[in-house]
């Protein structure tokens, strides 16, 4: 009877712990009040976060992740130069526009480090996911070959991602 009682009112311990800490530290003040409601809001949210529907990571290899962040460091470095130079130079030649990126990537902690990956990136910017999670909207700054965009944002990211995050 206990044990279920707990798992009604409290179904995650550390959570509700850390609900009740945030709040505390958010505040300017402790006072009688901030702790009651951080009491309450600890009670309250975990039950909630328990009907979500979670997905938990599976990692893979991870022997791909230093050359994925020297690959995405140096593209970074190239973007901004890229990137300054299309800004200062004349505003007719930057045609902008938006590409579907087909996803063979399905680990939703996969696409959500792609989609950070191509949003740290100057000149593209992740906009939406199709809701069956195969098509990614991307944005660029500077369109002339969608084709290549895609096929630079498979091998140089979705790849070594897909061996992290199988």
């Amino acid at each position: 009877m206990a044990a279920t009682w707990r798992k009604r009112w409290l179904p995650s311990l550390p959570l509700s712990v850390t609900v009740f800490c945030f709040w505390l530290l958010m505040n300017d003040e402790i006072s009688v009040g901030q702790v009651v409601m951080a009491l309450v809001l600890a009670l309250v949210i975990p039950p909630f976060a328990a009907r979500l529907d979670r997905e938990f990571a599976r990692i893979g290899r991870l022997r791909s992740v230093p050359r994925m962040l020297g690959v995405l460091l140096w593209d970074i470095v190239q973007a901004n130069v890229t990137v300054a130079l299309q800004v200062l130079g004349p505003e007719r030649k930057i045609r902008p526009g938006f590409i579907w990126v087909p996803l063979d990537i399905d680990n939703i902690h996969g696409i959500a480090a792609l989609t950070s990956i191509i949003t740290l990136t100057p000149g593209t910017v992740s906009s939406a996911l199709s809701d069956d999670r195969r098509h990614l909207l991307v944005h660029v700054l500077n369109l002339d070959d969608a084709d290549a965009v895609i096929r630079q944002i498979k091998t140089r990211y979705e790849a070594p991602l897909m061996e992290i995050f199988p």
